[in-house]
């Protein structure tokens, strides 16, 4: 099967970017870095350890970018719990994976082929300034290619990094990346309303159907709306409230566990 497909045009990076902040695709550094690809972040392998410590301390040196930032997530929003700030870390770079490939499938039925080894991160950066792309390489505008991309380029190695390095429940991570895959396409579908695109809206709605007809994320989100079977834990961090599609309709009203212990289904 031929998996050719053209070349990304800067015209069309542009346009991509004009969807909203997570569709930013750079084609170099937006910033002085330090950037690394995302293949270091996932390689690096850390041992459980006190995630009340290790989660809102500064990292040691050598702990990895996924460290710092999952350690700079638990400091902003004053979390001890590793779970939670680990939960967070791996939403942001979910909703950032499936808005740039969803997104530029819709608008022009290609998919940049965003390898770790050419998807740079800077975590100590905000979006749309952590990521940029040094890869040109691109593939068909289809459902096997955006889930080998994403799903099975980042989100597996993704999550496995951030289990190996503290509690993290599979469930919550896998429901997060359901629920960044549907915030993608409410936002385009929302842009592709203002400016006359229905047929963007209605193939990115094909396209992500297609992905979520999956073992790891059927189930995650309910449709039409999409709202989450999960939670993301977001609740649970001072003076925080429930996402919009939240599975819960009230915060919960346990007091917050100690930290190191697994969860993240929807109980709290």
């Amino acid at each position: 099967m031929d998996t050719e497909a053209r070349a990304l045009t800067a015209d069309e990076l542009r346009g991509l970017s004009a969807v909203g902040g997570f569709f930013v695709l750079a084609a170099e550094p937006p910033g002085p870095g330090p950037y690394v690809p995302l293949a270091d972040a996932y390689a690096a392998r850390h041992g459980h350890g006190a995630p009340a410590r290790s989660a809102t301390a500064a990292p040691a040196p050598g702990g990895g970018p996924l460290a710092v930032r999952v350690a700079r997530i638990a400091d902003g929003l004053r979390t001890p719990e590793y779970r939670v700030a680990a939960s967070m870390a791996q939403l942001g770079l979910a909703a950032r994976l499936w808005s740039v490939t969803l997104g530029a499938a819709a608008l022009y039925g290609v998919v940049p082929d965003l390898s770790p080894a050419t998807l740079h991160w800077d975590p100590a950066r905000s979006t749309p300034d952590e990521l940029w792309w040094s890869g040109t390489a691109t593939r068909p505008g289809t459902v096997p290619e955006l889930r080998r991309v994403v799903q099975y380029g980042h989100l597996v190695p993704l999550a496995d990094a951030l289990r190996a390095a503290g509690p993290v429940s599979g469930r919550l991570l896998w429901g997060n990346a359901g629920s960044a895959l549907g915030g993608a396409l409410r936002e385009l579908t929302r842009w592709a309303d203002r400016h006359g695109r229905p047929d963007a809206a209605r193939r990115a709605a094909s396209l992500t159907a297609g992905l979520l007809d999956d073992p790891d994320l059927a189930g995650t989100v309910r449709p039409p709306a999409l709202r989450r079977r999960t939670c993301c834990l977001y609740y649970r961090t001072p003076g925080g409230g429930l996402c919009g599609d939240c599975v819960f309709d009230a915060p919960p009203r346990s007091a917050p566990r100690k930290p190191g212990l697994a969860g993240g289904a929807s109980a709290p």
